[in-house]
């Protein structure tokens, strides 16, 4: 209990006047919610607001900004009513030494082998030691962009994985095998597919109770809710959870224990994270995914003490780190994992004043120890003495980024540290006083004195995008007549128009898809074609066909998951014999295809079979008109498709049938050294609502809808269907 108010001892206690009064005031407020703090140094005004920002000298208030800073931790932390319970938690504490995440898309092909049918963890991990060091754990990414294309909600995504909920598991083992932590995804905005039945957090929690995952990642959200970390807990089973933007409610700072950090201003002098200064041992992994070049984002983390999100795969877009990053990250990686409890030091100070212009410091002590990271904001090297530390006769000092110990100046009771620092560069120090052991040092000076002998210059800087081949489709016995239940379509020029309806990845190199005359992916393709004369289904290949198919050859495919989903015993319910097949993959597909002396169309003929030579946006002509296609499903789940043939009038002017919104429809498939996908045409009349993050409709002829490969089980769907072609003689 508080006790009552007391006179000083004015005889026996020495007068105490506080702090010097400061000379620069910031009064931050008790409403400073952004995501990073005001910086030290002011910003000139017009007319040099734009062009005089080398004016700003951040070290001449450096420390009244940080006696302010203080001040206000401690009140804001006062009033979000903190308490550091759950960075106490040994079995959470991990996430404090969480320094290198990625986001990793299930359909890498370093992931899954879909040839062998197997999970290649190692291959995985083994190429980003290679790269830029390693992980510390890693976001298994298996929702979207594909989610919406049928009525299977997040959790049912995670069953449909090559070999179910076991084979999840199975991966969740080999990374923790690997030392690699695993998070698992939630999605708030998933309420258009099917109703799980249970709360979002019950039925993640169940998952990452059977798959022994160790964390949550909150997609959009602005702090995973308690709800998440309850339900685990609850379970026996604590989880790190990780909120994919800022955290909007600042009490959720003390269950949410590590979160990502996004969009850190690049101005003159770097900013300072919010939550790490509110909390130093939370860990923020910043993401910047569509980056190219990184060297913004590693410095405010080295600055910050903070790790990063080495996210390359993004929804199938592969956007690699530079060389030159990889090795920045690999040697900011190795400086942390070797001192991991100096970069949550509860003490940890940015702004430390330094000696020459563009360099930044801060210092993280802890127990006769302090490592001070340095950043450099010029475009040139900065060599010589670069801070003056109060010195303590018997202290010592190395250069952990370059590998040696520094002989420094004494000059006033201060130690002046000489080193260069690389344009654009970094730098570290390690101080150590007197009767201070850190075991390991001499390995770790002169494995990082070799690593880093080559500096961050000489490796290259360069980004390009990853380039992709088309899969082949070997041509058929040419017919001269069309085939039964097939239309002729004569050859001629085609102007081949058509763009991807991918949410994400702007106009940039690498997005959607590259055709053979292509030099890059690009969302945006036009090419003027001689299309050669073929033949091709009037329909989508139906239920009673792909019963033909397996009466006749025994057709069962390894990879069993989903296949043929709506089927019953076997067999297509009665009735449904008419209706297009579904839940077939884009192998089973091509199995059915070649049983049939034909083969699945190239994206091109499909287009002109759909469009013919004039251009048209539907099959009818330019004006969408609801009669022509099926009833639009709004609903949660998926219901049977229409017949084949039942819209006649929705026919091309080659007299193809059900082109629109009925199933989508496989074609192409491409692939990189990454990621496989499948061109989808046509559409669907499944339309899930609540969220503009589904899988997106491409109804229009000069649309095309990217769907992500990785293998038949995840692939099948039951709004995705198939027409085949023969080439004509």
């Amino acid at each position: 209990m508080t006790m009552p108010y007391q006179i000083p001892d004015y005889d026996n206690e020495a007068a105490d006047h506080g702090r010097e009064a400061v000379t620069t005031e910031y009064k931050f407020s008790h409403v400073t919610t952004g995501r990073y703090l005001p910086t030290p140094g002011k910003a000139p005004a017009w007319p040099f607001a734009d062009i005089g920002s080398w004016m700003i000298d951040a070290n001449a208030s450096a420390g009244d900004w940080l006696t302010e800073l203080r001040d206000w931790r401690t009140e804001h932390l006062v009033r979000l009513g903190y308490t550091d319970v759950n960075y106490r938690r040994p079995e959470l504490q991990w996430a404090q030494r969480n320094f290198v995440h990625a986001q990793m898309m299930v359909e890498d092909r370093y992931f899954y082998d879909v040839e062998t049918a197997q999970y290649t963890v190692d291959k995985y991990l083994d190429d980003l030691e290679a790269r830029f060091g390693g992980l510390d754990s890693v976001l298994i990414w298996y929702i979207y962009p594909n989610i919406g294309i049928d009525d299977r909600n997040q959790f049912d995504l995670a069953h449909t994985l090559p070999g179910g909920i076991d084979g999840l598991k199975a991966a969740v083992q080999a990374f923790q095998a690997r030392g690699v932590k695993v998070f698992l995804p939630a999605k708030p905005w998933d309420h258009g597919t099917r109703d799980p039945g249970v709360t979002h957090w019950d039925g993640l929690a169940e998952i990452i109770q059977y798959t022994g995952a160790d964390g949550i990642n909150g997609d959009t959200f602005n702090g995973v809710p308690r709800a998440f970390f309850d339900a685990c807990d609850a379970r026996g089973n604590p989880v790190v959870v990780q909120p994919e933007s800022t955290i909007s409610s600042e009490e959720q700072l003390i269950w949410n224990v590590q979160s990502w950090g996004k969009k850190a201003p690049d101005g003159p002098v770097p900013p300072v994270s919010k939550w790490k200064w509110l909390e130093p041992r939370h860990m923020v992994n910043y993401e910047n995914r569509w980056g190219r070049n990184r060297n913004h984002d590693l410095q405010y983390c080295f600055f910050n003490g903070i790790g990063y999100n080495a996210w390359e795969n993004i929804w199938g877009i592969w956007n690699q780190f530079t060389d030159r990053d990889g090795e920045t990250l690999r040697r900011i990686a190795r400086i942390y994992r070797q001192f991991p409890q100096l970069v949550v030091a509860m003490d940890w100070a940015p702004y430390q004043v330094c000696l020459q212009g563009g360099i930044f410091a801060s210092v993280f002590p802890v127990a006769g120890l302090a490592l001070r990271t340095f950043i450099n904001r010029f475009e040139y090297d900065v060599c010589g003495e670069q801070i003056a530390i109060d010195h303590v006769d018997g202290t010592r000092y190395f250069d952990v980024w370059n590998g040696r110990e520094l002989s420094p100046a004494i000059r006033d009771g201060k130690a002046y540290l000489s080193f260069d620092i690389e344009a654009r560069g970094f730098g570290a120090v390690l101080s150590i006083a007197t009767g201070t052991n850190v075991d390991g040092l001499d390995d770790f000076i002169a494995l990082t004195a070799e690593a880093n002998a080559k500096p961050l210059s000489a490796y290259s800087g360069a980004w390009k995008a990853l380039p992709q081949q088309i899969v082949d489709i070997a041509p058929t016995a040419p017919a001269a007549t069309a085939p039964e239940g097939m239309v002729s379509v004569p050859g001629g020029e085609f102007v081949f128009a058509v763009g991807g309806v991918e949410i994400e990845g702007f106009n940039w190199a690498g997005q959607d898809v590259q055709y053979p005359w292509e030099s890059v992916p690009r969302r945006h393709h036009r090419q003027v074609m001689d299309i050669a004369p073929f033949h091709i289904d009037r329909h989508l290949v139906t239920n009673a066909q792909f019963k033909a198919f397996t009466d006749a050859t025994g057709y069962a495919p390894a990879d069993n998951i989903n296949f043929l989903a709506h089927w019953v015993d076997g067999a297509p319910r009665a009735g449904w014999e008419n209706k297009p097949v579904v839940w077939v993959s884009l192998e089973d597909a091509r199995a059915y295809a070649a049983w049939a002396g034909k083969r699945l169309p190239h994206e091109w003929e499909w287009q002109y079979a759909a469009q013919g030579t004039d251009g048209r946006s539907y099959p009818w002509g330019n004006d969408w008109d609801d009669t022509r296609v099926p009833r639009i499903n709004r609903g949660r789940r998926i219901l049977p498709a229409d017949d084949v043939g039942s819209f006649p009038q929705a026919a091309s002017p080659f007299g193809v049938e059900d082109l629109v919104g009925h199933v989508w429809q496989w074609t192409e498939e491409f692939g990189d050294e990454h990621t496989r996908v499948a061109i989808l045409r046509g559409g669907s009349s499944y339309q899930p609502q609540t969220s503009h993050w589904y899988f997106p409709q491409a109804y229009r002829l000069d649309q095309h809808g990217k769907y992500l490969l990785m293998a038949p089980a995840k692939d099948r769907s039951g709004m995705l269907g198939f027409r085949c072609v023969v080439d004509a003689a």
